[in-house]
């Protein structure tokens, strides 16, 4: 599979791209890219760990989880699957997330300094008690 690089918003995804998050679903990359900027302005401080859970030609199934604070400073924890579906040029043509929130009381516990990557040295799923 050949992948194409993204040259403006949106460009990851197919023209046409299905998308199902949580509870809402919307098609094509105008839809796309409305819903991304919303979550970003939403969800402050992302700090996430995702696990591949499986693949197979052009597909994708992810676990994950993440924390955020919103404009009042609560913390959230989201926890959730991922199933991605590419294209022959290497597009999102279809991309489907369950996902499940809850208050985090005490703060964050995925301690890092945002923005940024996960640092090497905080654990994936799949060595987290989490």
């Amino acid at each position: 599979m050949e992948f194409a690089r993204p040259r403006t918003r949106g460009a990851g995804y197919t023209e046409d791209s299905v998308w199902r998050n949580r509870s809402e679903f919307f098609q094509g990359r105008p839809a796309i890219v409305a819903f991304l900027t919303r979550k970003w302005a939403r969800e402050q401080e992302y700090r996430l760990i995702k696990d591949l859970w499986a693949f197979d030609q052009n597909r994708i199934a992810v676990r994950f989880q993440y924390e955020w604070h919103d404009d009042a400073g609560q913390w959230h924890r989201s926890y959730g699957n991922e199933q991605w579906e590419f294209d022959e040029h290497g597009l999102m043509r279809r991309r489907e997330a369950s996902i499940n929130d809850s208050d985090c009381r005490t703060g964050p516990a995925l301690r890092w300094t945002a923005p940024g990557p996960r640092p090497a040295d905080v654990a994936g799923l799949s060595e987290s008690p989490f």
